[in-house]
């Protein structure tokens, strides 16, 4: 009886000992796990995000109103279809009628559908019109896909003249590339330049691409729309909250579409006003003199932070490239003293997209970038790569 009294004893403590210790990794799990992000995915989502345009809110509407129309349809059907099967089966002597059509019937299976449709074809063609306005806008700003980043150029409204690239932010990619993301609430969301817009302002969204498709898209907006190369489309969103709301790239657009997310920053118009000028100081600041020229220590340090924000992705931070992604480390291209070669490259591309034209920055910054890759690394040249060269080989 004393062995079997110590033996459940020692269960006992062996069981509180799992216990705690399931406890304790349960907790820790829990202070590890991922919130919902305002304005972005929720943990579990089933549902269309909370919208914050009065478009989002009509197209909610609308899918609810589809469901429900959708639901009743289905119990309809379904009922009278089990309820035949129960009522009239053989068990009970139910008899086949032997009539071969009932003009009544005809009448109602033609009359019925087409009233579902008009109850679902009104709603939704308002809600589609609606969505395709994009007169009397308060600011239109261009969106252009990059693989993988998107850049903005403000057209028209106040900020007008303003542009920038919208890149993943880099701790997120090497967080994916390790294989072992921390559990951060907006993790391949967050961005190094987030769109700002003011609230309560209509904006116009005109999307184009540079190389492939892509697709902007802001679920809390109800906006998703294509970027198509060589074509102009636009949609538009009313932002009637501030906030931080998310997106991404809905179209299968390369091996980092993953990585090309949608940041958009809705503010007061009080802070957007002063959001522009601070962005009109910084474009001060960095309208170079194409003419000047520069020292090789001074183009390097430029040309470094200009490679870590929209190189180091693919190429990696020490040039040695991944896949079909080439090195830049002891790149026979880089090395050469025909400076020609990369800046044709950097302007136009190579590879059928694989290496995307970088037309869209400075020459400044394509010198510097250029003279940083052939001075870094094992690419000691000592070449330098002035503005004035891209300047020429523009024209």
């Amino acid at each position: 009886m004393m062995m079997m009294n110590a033996r459940v004893h020692q269960l006992g403590r062996g069981i509180s000992r799992m216990a705690m210790t399931l406890g304790a990794a349960l907790a820790t799990q829990a202070a590890l796990a991922v919130n919902d992000l305002p304005g972005g995915p929720a943990v579990n989502q089933i549902n269309l995000h909370p919208p914050v345009t009065k478009i989002a809110a009509d197209q909610m509407w609308l899918h609810n109103f589809m469901l429900i129309i959708c639901l009743a349809i289905f119990v309809a059907v379904f009922g009278v279809m089990f309820y035949s099967i129960i009522k009239h089966r053989k068990s009970k002597g139910a008899v086949p009628a032997t009539f071969h059509e009932s003009v009544k019937v005809e009448i109602a299976w033609t009359i019925v559908p087409f009233i579902i449709v008009i109850l679902m074809a009104l709603p939704a063609t308002k809600v589609v019109v609606a969505m395709k306005d994009t007169t009397n806008a308060d600011l239109t700003i261009k969106a252009t896909g990059y693989q993988w980043k998107w850049g903005y150029d403000y057209l028209k409204g106040e900020g007008e003249g303003i542009g920038f690239l919208a890149t993943l932010d880099p701790s997120h990619r090497e967080a994916s590339d390790s294989g072992k993301p921390a559990p951060v609430d907006d993790y391949l969301l967050k961005v190094d330049n987030p769109l700002v817009v003011p609230v309560g302002k209509k904006v116009r969204i005109i999307t184009t691409a540079n190389d492939v498709i892509h697709a902007w898209m802001v679920p809390a907006f109800g906006v998703k729309q294509d970027a198509i190369p060589g074509f102009v489309r636009d949609t538009w969103f009313k932002a009637e909250k501030e906030g931080d709301f998310y997106g991404q790239c809905a179209e299968l657009c390369g091996k980092e579409h993953a990585y090309m997310p949608i940041h958009v920053k809705v503010v007061s118009a009080e802070a957007y006003t002063a959001w522009v000028a601070g962005e009109k100081k910084k474009m001060a600041a960095k309208a170079d003199d194409p003419s000047k020229v520069w020292e090789l220590a001074a183009l390097v340090a430029r040309g470094e932070k200009v490679y870590n924000a929209n190189c180091a992705a693919c190429h990696k931070a020490d040039g040695t490239g991944a896949g079909p992604i080439k090195r830049l480390d002891a790149s026979p291209l880089v090395l050469d003293t025909d400076h020609g070669k990369q800046i044709a490259v950097m302007l136009n591309g190579a590879g059928n997209g694989a290496m995307p034209a970088w037309k869209q920055l400075s020459d400044t910054e394509i010198a510097a970038v250029i003279t940083y890759t052939k001075n870094s690394w094992t690419n000691k040249t000592g070449q330098i790569v002035q503005p004035s060269e891209i300047v020429a080989a523009r024209k």
